[in-house]
Formats: C-alpha cells, structure tokens, sequence
C-alpha cells in the first residue's frame, strides 16, 4: 500500500498556523513511508471562499518549504483538487445514499430548526435534528420536489447504541449515537457540507490516513457511517493535539498572532518557524532543539506524537529564530535575507510613492516610513489623546475598524478607504477625527503617509495585529465589554 496523506484548507481567510501545522506532520508522514502528500482546496463554503485567500495558503505554506507532490496548482492523477471544480460529483453520491435509504430529504424551515434547537436547550438537551422529514413518504416527498419546496439533504444516524473506532494515536474511541446529529449532506443550494465531499475526496484521491486536528474527533462517527453507506474502506484516522496559547486555551488570533503571513511579515526566518512547528507535541530521538525539515523526515515517528496541548509561544519562536540567525546564517546569508525580507525592490517600490515627495533628505526616511519595517509599535495610552476625542472613543474607533477588517477578503486601497469612511460616518465622525486613532495605530504617529496606503501595503495580517496591539494598549476589552460591543458593532453595521 502507498501511504497517501493530505491536508484540505478552506480558504476563509488568513493562512494559519494550525493549517502549517497539520501540514507538517502530513508530509513527514508520508515522506517517511516513502508516499505522497497531497493539497486539497475546500471551498465548499462558496460565501467566504475567495481566490486571495487560496494563493496566500498555498504562497504561506511554500513559504515555510512545504511542497506537495498533487495539488490544484501542480495537478496530478485524482484532480481536480479544488472542491468548487468537483461540484458535479457530490450530487451523485447524495442522490445514491437517498435512493439507498441511507439519507433523506428535510424540508423544514430556518424558523422551525431554531425553535428545536431552543427547545431542546431550555430542556437540557442535546441540540440535534428531531428526523421529523425522515418519515415522509416518497409520494410526499416527490410532490415537495416538484412544488420547488425549498430542502436540504440529511443522513440517517442510529438513535441508540455507541459508535466505537480507531484511533492511530488514542487507540479506541466510543462516542455515544445520541450525540450525533443528522448531519447536512446537501445544502438548499445544492453545494455539499464539509462532511460529505470530505468523504468522497479522501476516497476517490485514495487517501489511506488522515492526519488532521484533535476539533474532528466528534466527526469521526458521521464519516465512519457514511464509509459504511457507501461500502469503502476508511483511511486511518489520526487526531493530532491542538495548538494552545500560553494560558492553555485554544490558539487563537485574539490571543496570538495567528497567520503565517504575519510571521513573514515580522522578519522570522522560515525554517525557525517550521522547526518550532516540528516541536509542538513532537521532538527528535536525541531531544534535540534545532532541526531542519529534512532531519525531521528522517527521524519522524508519528508515535512519539504527545497527546498534551503543545503551547504555541512567540517568545520563544523569537528565541528559536534568534538562534537560527545567530548560528545557521553567514554574515552573506543574512544580509541577503534582510534584503528579500523588507529591502526587496516589490515592497520599496510600494513604499516609495508616498515618500519621495515627502522628503528632503534620504536620512529623513527611516522617520517617515520605518514602521514599513517595523512590527509592534511602541505605544503608550497618551499617544491617543486628542483634543476632539476621548480615549474610550479611539478604542471603539480601533475595535470596530478591526472587526470589519477582519472579515474584509479584498484587501486593497480603495476597499480599505471605503470601509474606514463608512464607519465613520455611521458613528457621525469627521473623516479626520476617525482616522487619528488609526494614524497611532498602523504609523506610531498621527501625521504619517496615508494610513489607507500603509495598510494595504502593510497587508492584511500586521494591519490586523497592530490594531488589537493599539486596542490593548488602552486597556483592552473586558469579555462583558466585548460582549456588549459586539452587540453594538451588530447593530451598528445592520
């Protein structure tokens, strides 16, 4: 058997962390084993997928040094390998569990699922599907159809006994049947779930393991049954331990920087990041703490995967990647990667346009623009007085500006200008007043180059991360004041 590997993004957004991750132990694993690792695009979510966020996965991870040997950008034998080109195909094999009585058409309303899942709440139950359409008949079930009832496709669970299966890490697993809801196959507009071209990618791509986080456990009896719907093997199931923040929670961008592209951004070398990756629960036979990607494969033994949540810390990523540039780069190497990191004729030639009218002197740059090559700017809560503003004013500005940014997938100039002015107006702020937090934020200094520009220069990831810097700066949020913004900001943008 050749051992095939994969790793399946949805592009909704920045490249995380989580996603190099997973990515890393795929394709040791299958390098080990003398197979392949592939890359899958999952887009099924057709709302939030976008073009941007896909090469920017795909830039992120070669970034880092991962390379696929299949792949929607390189081919390969099982393509296409973007869901969205494979949409044909996940109608048949919900049609076929339908006529197999293994699936079934729903018909019920948004209104009505949420008055269930209410119920169901307030009754200290597990919220879930009640099979209510399951027992339509078909002649009910056709005249439905040809009304043009609006539906969705569901599989059947079992209502009692446990599921149990295999884990290639924790060994057994038994998950209550009661637990498990019937899930969606089909959506009403005819795209599949995650569920079930999950399933009929990894098996018409002959995916022997997958190798993906410990969040998926809770899925695994929904794509065992489904297996057995359609009578294939089921590949390997592997849980790797989440990522967590320093405070143990789960990593996440409100607590650490979570994109790969801040990281670049940032000036970390590629290998430090992918050696502390290689780190995180996993460590080499001789305990060693610096070792290459090549190293790892050689060595790599998915068995001495720790189930304990790795802790992602930047402080010492920063440590790590101090010493790679101290003790793996000549004085040549390192100069040419401060070049390529922020020297590099693409991004001055961004950056030049707004300072050449600008200065007198070529000495008069690194004051203008070296926040261009800057990463957490050094702020203080007084950096935001202002004679029109109070300071609760500027974190609300900057909270909500952050917000909508981070749901912004075209990340451009005009797009920015047009969001910073819509949220200004909608809070009845002058243009100038609105921006001045902003200014602080992204620049260090109220009179700067355009704030529209640097960020979109800036990019998406350190625009992001320096406004919640700024945020913080002032006190940060509270989670009952979070809550309540977050009500405002609904209301708010409505």
């Amino acid at each position: 058997m050749t051992v095939r590997a994969r790793i399946a993004p949805s592009p909704t957004g920045d490249p995380h962390v989580g996603t190099a991750y997973i990515a890393l132990f795929n394709l040791c694993f299958a390098r080990s084993q003398g197979g392949q690792f592939i890359l899958r695009i999952e887009d099924t979510d057709q709302e939030r997928s976008s073009k941007e966020s896909e090469q920017a996965i795909l830039d992120s991870l070669r970034w880092l040094g991962l390379e696929w040997d299949e792949g929607p950008d390189v081919g390969g034998e099982y393509g296409p390998y973007r869901q969205s080109d494979r949409s044909h195909l996940y109608r048949q094999y919900a049609d076929q569990l339908v006529d197999s009585g293994h699936a079934f058409h729903c018909f019920c309303s948004e209104d009505r699922l949420n008055e269930l899942r209410a119920e169901q709440m307030a009754n200290k139950q597990t919220p879930g599907y009640d099979g209510r359409c399951m027992h339509l008949d078909k002649t009910q079930v056709q005249s439905k159809l040809n009304n043009g009832e609006s539906c969705v496709i569901r599989m059947k669970v079992p209502s009692e006994g446990v599921c149990n299966f295999e884990d290639f890490l924790r060994g057994p697993i038994s998950i209550d049947w009661q637990q498990v809801d019937m899930q969606i196959l089909m959506k009403a507009d005819g795209l599949p779930t995650y569920h079930l071209a999950n399933v009929v990618d990894d098996h018409l791509m002959k995916i022997t393991h997958v190798i993906r986080g410990e969040e998926w456990i809770n899925s695994a009896p929904k794509h065992q049954l489904l297996y057995q719907y359609f009578g294939w093997e089921m590949p390997v199931l592997c849980h790797m331990p989440l990522l967590r923040n320093p405070d143990k929670s789960k990593l996440s961008k409100r607590k650490n920087p979570t994109s790969i592209q801040y990281y670049r951004r940032m000036g970390f070398l590629p290998e430090a990041v992918l050696n502390y990756l290689g780190r995180m629960g996993w460590s080499m036979p001789d305990e060693s703490e610096k070792f290459r990607l090549k190293e790892m494969i050689e060595h790599f033994d998915i068995k001495r995967v720790s189930l304990g949540g790795p802790i992602f810390d930047v402080e010492k990523l920063g440590w790590l990647n101090g010493s790679w540039i101290r003790d793996e780069l000549s004085l040549e190497e390192f100069a040419q990667r401060i070049q390529q990191w922020a020297f590099n004729r693409e991004y001055l030639m961004q950056i030049a346009p707004l300072i050449k009218e600008r200065i007198s002197l070529f000495t008069d740059i690194v004051p203008l623009a070296g926040f261009f090559c800057s990463g957490m700017l050094d702020l203080d809560e007084k950096d935001f007085d202002h004679k029109s503003l109070e300071q609760e004013t500027c974190k609300r500005i900057l909270q909500f500006t952050l917000w909508r940014l981070e749901t912004e997938q075209g990340w451009n100039r005009d797009n920015i200008e047009a969001i910073i002015k819509d949220l200004a107006q909608r809070m009845g702020l002058k243009i100038r007043d609105y921006l001045f937090p902003l200014f602080v934020a992204i620049s260090g200094t109220p009179v700067s180059t355009s704030v529209y520009d640097s960020m979109a220069i800036l990019g998406a990831d350190m625009t992001r991360t320096r406004l919640r810097h700024a945020v913080n700066t002032l006190g940060g949020l509270s989670k009952k004041q979070t809550k309540k913004w977050e009500k405002d900001y609904r209301e708010f943008i409505r």
